[in-house]
């Protein structure tokens, strides 16, 4: 996919780049597989803010994404190459053996045509959804299972891929986008190939009102704020963040402090993503 330049007219123009759209084989969506999509403006259900600079935004339907891929052993034709609002990669609309219809992610090189297959017996190909067990070391995978039939939930989003390096024992060693490596079971299943729209990260918006179509409202700096507001706020003209470190609004250390907290799952991180750091079994 090509990235479009456009005529600077205006001044949000001059840096503007945009999508060609040239894969894109069909413009509106499979009425069966669309739902409403309401918004919370990053509120949770009793109304509170849990999710800042979340609001606005162009409205969207939603397109039923099947993750699971579970229509084992039944060929499927790719009918469409779609466009969906609600992420970065594009969909491709398979049309399968027995009628029935489904969305997946479309992967680089998939075309309208191809023909691809979910289970233990399919081609190592892009588009192909296969254990781990099955895929050769070195391959590039995306939509990658945590949990056994629970659905792939890793490397979704446009442009990326992970790599299997090894196999050891029970588990597969896979390296993602951030460069952590991680031990997943090889009885999960994950999608052959690179994940489309591969160009995404070359998009420059050019204009704060795109932002806002997205559904993205303005950051506020902390330091053009009051104290009462914010730690790094108030001072006679501008002022340091000051010691020890910066803070959130809420007075939490930020830049290189820890969030996580998921002791359970982190004996199968073999490698943080943090460079040049290895996890404690």
């Amino acid at each position: 996919m090509a990235v479009k330049k456009y005529k600077p007219v205006t001044p949000s123009m001059r840096g503007r780049t945009g999508y060609t759209f040239e894969e894109i084989t069909k413009d509106k969506p499979e009425r069966s597989l669309v739902k409403p999509l309401h918004k919370k403006g990053g509120r949770n259900t009793y109304g509170r803010i849990t999710v800042r600079h979340r609001g606005g935004g162009h409205k969207r339907k939603y397109r039923v994404v099947d993750f699971k891929r579970e229509k084992y052993n039944i060929p499927a034709q790719v009918v469409a190459i779609e466009y969906d609002p609600n992420r970065t990669a594009r969909l491709a609309l398979l049309n399968y053996a027995d009628g029935e219809k489904r969305y997946i992610i479309a992967p680089v090189g998939l075309q309208v045509g191809d023909t691809i297959v979910s289970g233990s017996e399919a081609e190592v190909a892009p588009g192909n959804f296969l254990p781990l067990s099955n895929i050769p070391t070195g391959t590039r995978i995306h939509n990658i299972e945590l949990k056994q039939g629970a659905g792939g939930q890793l490397v979704r989003s446009a442009g990326t891929s992970a790599r299997l390096i090894a196999k050891e024992g029970k588990y597969g060693q896979v390296r993602l986008p951030s460069g952590e490596i991680r031990l997943i079971h090889q009885n999960c299943m994950a999608t052959i190939g690179q994940v489309g729209n591969v160009d995404h990260g070359n998009i420059k918006l050019g204009k704060a009102g795109r932002k806002r179509n997205l559904g993205i409202r303005p950051t506020v700096r902390g330091s053009a704020m009051s104290p009462r507001d914010h730690p790094h706020g108030g001072g006679e003209g501008r002022s340091p963040i000051g010691m020890p470190s910066p803070k959130s609004p809420w007075g939490k250390k930020t830049l290189g402090a820890k969030t996580r907290r998921n002791k359970r799952t982190g004996k199968y991180i073999v490698r943080d993503r943090r460079v040049g750091k290895k996890r404690r079994r």
